[in-house]
């Protein structure tokens, strides 16, 4: 049970290192490199690369059976990281977590249709609803010129919420598992995703916009080289997150981790906050952490509860 714990601590902060680090690099890179699906297209070649050089030997792929059940995930997943490369380029980072905290009420209202649902407590809806009111605060202080972009940040947290359900469902033990390892299908996910990703990029001609290579600076290339490295750990810790923790738990953890990204672009890209923004923040964080203590309550009455026995015994 401690290993359990422990694991779980080591996915969670793994990925919330990789996530900070990936938005950043990705709002770099998108700025040297315009071109978004040939971005995402290298991000995702990259990562096949790594894990065929050194991963190799922990690929396993049951059958072809779980790689189809497992290509219902693909097209959320390119989805995800390409809505996120243009939200990036065309939306501020407050204006994606607003719309990202939206996501958690429809992860509840589709894992209640899990072969095990997800058990939920009055304290859960109350945190969500906390992280809400904090997020709405944080957006009203917004100037309105940064709206631009809203439809690509509201279809990012459309495929979020697709691809973070389905990942539980077939990840979790105690759901319906595909027999694949983690590293088989971040191998999945990266070669099969390219296939979206490049459609898109020569349905919008975008090879009209790459930059020449010649005329990349070498800070250029530093973070486009950053952006695909930390693409290769995100790829991975999402998964092993998932495999570990609910769905719902996964997004209240991305809502959470995204402002950090927000104290970031105020201390380095010298993005002001108000103290308005500041308060919302404050708010939504501690709406998280609330969240995390109902959930662990939760589980701990129904632990107490299995311990219970069925039929009461008499002298």
């Amino acid at each position: 049970m401690a290993s359990d714990s422990s694991q779980i601590v080591v996915s969670v902060a793994s990925w919330c290192v990789c996530s900070v680090g990936m938005m950043v690099f990705n709002k770099v890179a998108v700025s040297f490199f315009p071109a978004e699906c040939f971005l995402v297209a290298l991000q995702m070649a990259v990562a096949c690369f790594a894990l065929l050089a050194f991963a190799w030997r922990t690929i396993h792929i049951g059958s072809l059976y779980d790689v189809m059940r497992w290509m219902m995930v693909i097209p959320f997943f390119s989805g995800m990281l390409l809505t996120s490369m243009l939200a990036l380029k065309n939306a501020p980072m407050s204006l994606v977590v607003v719309l990202r905290c939206l996501s958690p009420i429809a992860g509840l209202a589709v894992e209640s249709f899990y072969p095990k649902p997800i058990q939920v407590s009055a304290g859960m809806l109350g945190s969500i609803f906390i992280m809400l009111a904090g997020s709405a605060l944080y957006a009203s202080r917004m100037p309105h010129h940064q709206l631009a972009g809203a439809g690509w940040a509201l279809l990012n947290s459309g495929f979020a919420v697709g691809d973070r359900l389905l990942q539980r469902l077939m990840l979790a033990a105690d759901q319906k598992p595909v027999d694949i390892s983690k590293t088989g299908v971040t191998l999945l996910n990266n070669l099969a995703g390219m296939v979206p990703v490049l459609v898109c990029a020569a349905a919008t001609q975008e090879w009209n916009e790459l930059p020449h290579l010649s005329d990349l600076s070498l800070t250029a290339y530093l973070w486009i080289a950053a952006s695909c490295v930390v693409g290769v750990g995100i790829s991975y810790t999402g998964i092993w997150c998932q495999s570990l923790i609910s769905a719902t738990g996964f997004l209240i953890l991305i809502n959470v981790n995204k402002f950090a990204i927000i104290i970031i672009e105020a201390l380095w890209m010298s993005k002001e906050l108000t103290w308005a923004q500041v308060v919302g923040a404050v708010i939504t964080v501690f709406g998280g952490v609330t969240y995390g203590k109902a959930q662990e309550a939760l589980a701990e009455k129904e632990k107490d509860s299995e311990k219970e026995p069925l039929v009461a015994q008499t002298a």
